[in-house]
């Protein structure tokens, strides 16, 4: 296409300058290439900060289920505990009270145990020191005759061993009781040596060593 020179330009000495379009294509094409590839980077950073962005809300989609998830199961759990406790809290306390009850009546066992293998081993002992010294019998004669001082009939059962070895002595402390009756000294087998059973119109006094220790023992359990 050829430039279109004026008249007027003529007149003013200006001469017509030809334009180069294929330059004007060329640097239209690099502009065009350069807003390309500024586009294409812009949509890529786009795409990518989407992607970001998208993965982003996904893990935290995830992690927001995974939450609600754990809470459902927490009070899911929660509530099943819950029931069950309703049905085992009675049943624990029913068993913390038998154990209880257990525990006291095991106590209770092993303390009367204790007494009892105690009352053995000092009849034992007793058993002993009235072997060396028979006489001790004597204080239990006495203390059973105080109790019945006054009363018209007396009978002092005795084992015969000490029947024969404590005679005299017996009847010397019938004597030095003078608020006594006349005493009937018995030999009896069925009284334990070191013993004695006195018997009055108004009842009997068991002073026997197995009696004794058994009275201690019920007052102690």
């Amino acid at each position: 296409m050829c430039p279109i020179i004026k008249a007027t330009d003529r007149n003013r000495g200006i001469h017509g300058v030809a334009f180069n379009f294929d330059d004007m294509t060329a640097r239209a094409n690099q502009y065009l290439e350069k807003v390309r590839a500024e586009a294409a980077q812009t949509a890529a950073r786009i795409v990518a900060q989407a992607k970001k962005d998208a993965e982003q809300i996904r893990r935290q989609a995830e992690a927001d289920g995974r939450r609600a998830g754990q809470k459902a199961i927490e009070q899911t759990v929660a509530a099943q505990v819950g029931k069950q406790m309703e049905t085992l809290l009675p049943a624990l306390r029913q068993s913390v009270e038998e154990i209880r009850h257990a525990r006291q009546a095991w106590l209770t066992h092993w303390e009367k145990a204790a007494v009892h293998l105690s009352a053995a081993i000092a009849a034992r002992v007793i058993r002993r020191e009235l072997a060396a010294q028979p006489e001790i019998a004597l204080t239990f004669i006495r203390e059973a005759l105080e109790l019945v001082a006054g009363s018209s009939t007396v009978r002092i059962h005795l084992h015969p061993a000490d029947h024969e070895a404590l005679r005299p002595q017996v009847d010397a402390v019938v004597k030095e009781l003078g608020s006594l009756a006349a005493a009937e000294l018995i030999p009896d087998l069925a009284v334990t040596p070191g013993g004695c059973r006195v018997e009055t119109q108004f009842g009997t006094i068991d002073q026997q060593i197995e009696t004794q220790l058994a009275r201690i023992e019920d007052e102690l359990t």
